[in-house]
Order: structure tokens, then sequence, then C-alpha cells
């Protein structure tokens, strides 16, 4: 099981209504019904020179294909989660990769009953993940920190270690509510309520990760790739982030070597390895 640092019966007092809604039973649904909706879960760092303009071309264009969700951009490049009918949805990220900008983002689909959006929207922000740690930027001198595949990760794991031999330490970059759903076994988390938090909460628990290759990781990748940059700048030698995070290691491998669910930041709540949603209630 995951290594806790907070109790997790202060969740509950902190978030009941989520915890109200986990203890429910997964409802079960025709295979035909989990196409209705199609969820999308995509970031890119890339520098945007014209952020304004490029956040009001996609809110024109996400209206007109009757998208759901929430798109953040910043100068450091876009953060999305949209959901809506699968070939309006497809043809978004079609022509967003039409801007050469975005030609090789990543995308993670699933697939839902109902949208787990109420409304469209279209940020502004510094960041796409906040860190305000100028030394984690993805885009700045050297690129984005080293990775490891979904697949790799599962070997090193069946193994105990990785091709090198070294011990391989999970960091878990996310907060405790997120935590409390799920974890890979064995996973260091940290007591956490903000991404901005995760250096000093890390500096209490670095003698944990001497001597080994640490793989930090998160829910879809945003994260571990500021973590793993921040690491690297401040002495970590052996860092490999997680290609595609928990999601993307759910749609490779599956569970092996996960225990629960992964936590989403919408009305889903959490997602079991299979992509199913704990809550999708019909509308």
């Amino acid at each position: 099981m995951p290594v806790f640092f907070a109790p997790v019966a202060r969740l509950y007092r902190l978030h009941p209504f989520r915890f109200q809604l986990a203890d429910r039973p997964r409802p079960a649904w025709p295979v035909e019904c989990r196409t209705m909706t199609l969820n999308l879960a995509a970031y890119h760092f890339v520098a945007i020179d014209d952020a304004p303009a490029l956040a009001e071309r996609l809110r024109q264009r996400a209206e007109a294909d009757a998208l759901l969700g929430t798109m953040l951009v910043a100068e450091e490049g876009i953060n999305l989660f949209l959901a809506g009918v699968e070939t309006s949805l497809r043809d978004f990220v079609d022509w967003l990769r039409a801007d050469p900008r975005f030609a090789g983002m990543q995308v993670k689909y699933s697939h839902s009953r109902r949208a787990p959006f109420d409304k469209l929207k279209v940020k502004r922000k510094r960041e796409i993940i906040a860190f305000r740690r100028p030394d984690a930027a993805p885009l700045g001198a050297g690129g984005r920190a080293p990775s490891v595949t979904p697949q790799q990760l599962a070997r090193w794991l069946d193994q105990g270690h990785d091709d090198e031999g070294r011990p391989v330490r999970l960091l878990d970059t996310r907060n405790r509510e997120e935590v409390a759903h799920g974890s890979f076994a064995d996973a260091l988390t940290l007591p956490i309520d903000n991404f901005v938090d995760f250096p000093a909460a890390l500096a209490a628990r670095r003698e944990a990760l001497d001597d080994a290759t640490v793989v930090p990781f998160c829910t879809g990748g945003i994260r571990c790739e500021k973590a793993a940059r921040w690491m690297q700048a401040n002495g970590f030698d052996h860092v490999r982030q997680l290609d595609g995070g928990i999601l993307g290691y759910f749609e490779a491998v599956g569970g092996a070597h996960y225990d629960g669910r992964c936590f989403v930041f919408d009305q889903r709540v959490a997602l079991d390895p299979a992509l199913r949603p704990l809550c999708d209630d019909a509308a």
C-alpha cells in the first residue's frame, strides 16, 4: 500500500462530499453507453506569444463543437480537460494539432455515460500548472527531464530494480485528497495540499530517496514534468518522470503495481485501471 503521512480520516473532514461519493458502488452499464461521451486530458509545454488570442480561438472552436470542460492557456503552454461527442472532440484535437506548436501534443482519452463538466471555461494563467519555481520550467535550458515509459516502469517494478541495478522509488507528487483514492504500491507520498508545497515537503524525506532511481508521477504527467526538472536542478541525480502519468500507465499497462483508483478533478471523482469512472450517473 502507499506510504501515507497523514491520517485518511482527516480527509473525511476536509472533503466529506467526495468521500460520500467514494463509498457508492460503481454503476454497471452496457458497453455501448460508455461511448456516449468522450473525455480528454492533455497538456503541452510550448512557447506561446499570443496567449490571449489563442485562448479566444480555443473558446470559439470548443463552443462550436459543443464541448464542455476547462482549458488553461499560459505563455508556457496549454492544459486541457474536455468532454463531448466523440466525433466533435476528435475533430477539435485534429484542428488544434494543425497548429505546428501543438502537433506533438499527447492526448489521453476515456469514456463516460455523461459529460463530467457543467460548462466550458477558458482561463489565462501564469502557469498551466502552478509551481512558482523558475528552475522547474520544461521550456528552460536542458528541456524536459528524462522519462520512463509505463511499460519500462512495470518491468522495473517486476524485477525490483532499474536497468542499471538501482532500486526504484516511486514518488507521488499529488495532494492528500488524491492519494487517498489510490497510488502505486509502496510509493512515497507527501503531506501536501498544493503542488507548490512539494519542494519543502520533499526536503524532509530526501534521505528516503538516496541511491535510488526516483520516478515522480501524477495524474496525467504535467506535475511530473516540473517536479522532475526541479529535482534535477536540486541535486537528485537519478530521476525519471513517468510519461503520461497514472492515466497513461492505466492505458498502457493496466493496474499492475497500483492500489485503488486515480482521482480526477471532475464529476467522475476517480477512474479505475480500466479507466471506468467511480461516479457516472445518467443525466
